[in-house]
């Protein structure tokens, strides 16, 4: 199946995870409105469990990829000014997406597929499913992934403020992640990255 069938398959599953609960979502609907069979739906993702799993994993990639728009700006920008866009774009992504909410948290309603986080057999021939029956990243995973990702986009080689670099990082994500928790009020995220991150390492 070439790539943008099972990009039509996952979107047509995530529409219909928008109306309905998960354990609601029947593999025909999806292949019908992906406009496949049924069989090729299975042949791609091998089983629901397997659909779920998939659709977490491009989730979480689309994710990230958001964190290195953020990270890159649109010019050079300063790394607090590149932090607080990075924690932006976490409270919005949770905030428009619940799939990456819970992955950002740990929090699994029960209208949402929750797979395992650890790997499971994979006996697919499909290289992006046998990545997706991979590790799910948890929400610690997520910190670590957006600090060495931030840390590697405004440093660069290694220097003697790469430890303060990280700290400022970690902080502006957990920062974010306590925000997709609890709301901030007036100012927003933005302004308590910029209050509380210190100004020599991230300025």
């Amino acid at each position: 199946m070439v790539p943008a069938a099972r990009e039509s398959l996952l979107d047509a599953a995530c529409t219909a995870l928008a109306c309905r609960p998960w354990s609601a979502v029947r593999m025909v609907d999806v292949a019908a409105a992906a406009g496949v069979s049924r069989q090729t739906l299975y042949n791609e993702f091998g089983s629901k469990e397997g659909l779920a799993r998939a659709l977490v994993r491009r989730e979480a990639d689309g994710y990230l990829a958001g964190v290195e728009r953020a990270l890159a700006g649109d010019g050079p920008g300063t790394p607090r000014e590149r932090l607080t866009a990075t924690a932006e774009w976490t409270v919005s992504a949770a905030r428009d997406n619940a799939l990456v909410r819970a992955m950002l948290t740990g929090c699994w309603s029960e209208r949402l597929p929750s797979p395992p986080l650890t790997a499971v057999p994979s006996a697919s021939v499909v290289p992006a499913q046998r990545r997706a029956d991979g590790p799910l990243p948890s929400p610690g995973d997520f910190v670590a992934l957006v600090r060495d990702r931030a840390v590697a986009a405004l440093n660069g080689a290694p220097s003697p403020d790469s430890l303060d670099l990280a700290r400022s990082c970690e902080l502006a994500v957990r920062l974010a992640l306590s925000c997709v928790v609890a709301p901030p009020g007036e100012g927003g995220v933005a302004e308590l990255v910029r209050t509380v991150l210190p100004r020599r390492s991230a300025s």
